[in-house]
């Protein structure tokens, strides 16, 4: 684990391997725990992955109020600059997912492949706005852990939860230890997000877009909705996960994955096969 001081937070963050640069982006209310599987598979193949912990996630620092999604990107970008990086491959799943998206359209320049996972690009309807002022209220007035219960149906797969047992496990834990001021923030952040459709439409950079056959969350009908709007892009369904597919089936995620660092591969660069 590495750490840098940048603004007003500090910053925890995974830097394994060598090579071009793939940065993942986790999702809520999560850390970048829930990217081990592919950190360690791309960091194999010669890229060089750098996994960050959000703004008031995991190890980075906790700021109470909102945080948009354009704090989050402009986070990921301050990283990448001080480690040194122009630019990157970028993935992000769920919340991270519109992370990504977010930072594609505020600086284009700097993404050359993207992954987007079980999210979507619609901005926040005026239902969903309610309703997460509403649960970042009960989360700072109760805490993370029943909260943190109760969606571990809806973020897993029936048969994650019967045959995965410790990947589940994995996903309670990760809920339950956000700091709830963090989950609380980003979720008044996320209730203010703007459409991303023509963000997705105008991409010209090889984009990959993977959905869980069973997320309730983002079902697949948004997925090929999104890859509808970019025809270039790759579509993969996930059979039997949920909403995380990249912990629940690792080695078809990954397998997805490495379809798309091929094709943002710097030319010349003969890793990833």
């Amino acid at each position: 684990m590495a750490s840098a001081s940048l603004g007003d937070i500090t910053v925890g963050y995974d830097d394994v391997g060598q090579g071009d640069t793939l940065v993942l982006v986790h999702g809520h209310p999560f850390d970048r725990s829930m990217w081990r599987p592919q950190v360690e598979h791309a960091s194999g193949l010669g890229w060089r992955v750098i996994a960050p912990d959000l703004r008031g996630y995991g190890e980075t620092s906790v700021v109470p109020g909102a945080t948009t999604l354009d704090v989050f990107a402009r986070d990921v970008v301050d990283l990448v600059d001080h480690l040194g990086i122009d630019r990157f491959v970028l993935g992000g799943l769920s919340m991270g997912g519109q992370i990504v998206m977010e930072l594609v359209d505020l600086f284009p320049e700097r993404v050359r492949g993207l992954l987007v996972a079980d999210t979507s690009p619609r901005a926040e309807t005026p239902e969903g706005k309610v309703e997460r002022n509403r649960i970042a209220d009960r989360l700072l007035d109760e805490g993370m852990a029943d909260h943190a219960d109760e969606l571990l149906p809806r973020m897993v797969s029936p048969v994650t939860l019967a045959d995965r047992p410790a990947v589940a496990e994995h996903v309670l834990v990760m809920m339950r230890g956000a700091p709830p001021e963090g989950a609380a923030a980003a979720l008044r952040g996320r209730a203010e997000r703007r459409d991303h459709d023509d963000t997705l439409a105008g991409l010209t950079i090889p984009t990959l877009i993977v959905v869980g056959s069973d997320d309730d969350y983002t079902p697949v009908e948004e997925a090929r909705r999104m890859h509808d709007l970019l025809p270039g892009s790759s579509l993969v369904v996930v059979e039997g996960a949920g909403h995380l597919p990249n912990l629940e089936c690792p080695d078809e995620f990954n397998t997805a994955l490495e379809g798309l660092l091929r094709a943002a591969a710097v030319p010349g660069d003969e890793q990833v096969g």
